[in-house]
């Protein structure tokens, strides 16, 4: 089985402080995505280039302690690409993809393992649009990716696609990660059936984005296709204020998709909740892959 983790850190710094690599020891997962780095290369060299002899590969954001993602792996890659071709978002650090080509390999031949972290738009407007920005040139690329490789992506996507994804979804209706237009995209990229999918698009989102959202991306929710309706248990992220942690109002906003063959090879899943190594929690999917 190919254990493949998921973390959004808050700092990496901060993170292996709080127990990150011990657990790894024990947990001993294949390949961990990690989002929100927050750091460059000189912050992690000689210091956390290697976890739980887990090789590091980054794409750090050219701010300073912002964004950047990085994925551990116990298998060398055949090929790294480092961003996605975006003159705005790459410079913020947002998207790694590790290339494990196997000619012999039964399923998925030509194989990507993605870490990715999408714009939060919480901040405000700007950011908001921004978000929008990102949304709308990201869905093509995963469409033009999805013609040629099976792919896994795993991060922090920001977005909690339905009611089941966040405690509190009746107030959070006009709030970022649960806006019309972001779930949009979301039903529109896990759409089989392109015509159904842009449908769902005009619907959310008066048609704002549906150009974008054409053709239904036909990626699969991991974790929803193997817990199709849980709650309280689904979620990834609490804010830091108001205990939401202890009362568990939480969201859901850390993912698996995948293309269909490989998100069919997902055998169970498991979002860590004993420690507390950042305000995300870990979720693991083990898949029956051979790498």
């Amino acid at each position: 089985m190919f254990q493949l983790t998921s973390l959004n850190l808050n700092g990496i710094r901060s993170a292996t402080s709080k127990g990150l690599e011990a657990w790894l020891e024990k947990t001993r997962p294949d390949c961990m995505c990690v989002q929100e780095v927050k750091a460059q290369a000189p912050d992690v060299a000689g210091k956390f280039e290697v976890l739980a002899g887990l090789k590091g590969h980054f794409h750090f954001a050219e701010k300073k302690g912002y964004s950047g993602v990085g994925i551990y792996t116990r298998h060398e890659p055949t090929d790294v690409v480092v961003g996605f071709g975006s003159h705005e978002f790459d410079a913020e650090g947002r998207y790694l993809e590790l290339r494990f080509d196997s000619p012999q390999r039964k399923h998925a031949p030509r194989l990507s393992i993605i870490s990715c972290y999408f714009p939060s738009g919480s901040s405000g407007p700007e950011r908001q649009e921004a978000k929008f920005r990102f949304l709308a040139e990201f869905y093509p690329y995963l469409l033009s990716l999805k013609a040629e490789r099976e792919f896994i992506l795993c991060g922090d996507i920001n977005i909690a696609h339905q009611e089941i994804d966040l405690k509190n979804w009746k107030g959070n209706k006009k709030n970022s990660g649960f806006l019309p237009e972001e779930r949009a995209w979301m039903s529109a990229l896990l759409r089989h059936d392109a015509q159904v999918a842009n449908e769902a698009a005009r619907e959310l989102n008066a048609g704002a984005q549906a150009p974008s959202t054409a053709l239904g991306g036909g990626l699969v929710d991991v974790y929803r296709r193997l817990q199709p309706s849980t709650t309280d248990d689904c979620y990834t992220w609490w804010s830091n204020r108001g205990q939401a942690y202890a009362k568990n109002v939480g969201w859901r906003l850390d993912y698996h998709l995948a293309t269909p063959q490989l998100a069919a090879l997902a055998r169970s899943e498991h979002i860590y909740k004993a420690e507390r190594f950042s305000d995300h929690a870990p979720i693991t999917v083990a898949y029956e892959l051979e790498i």
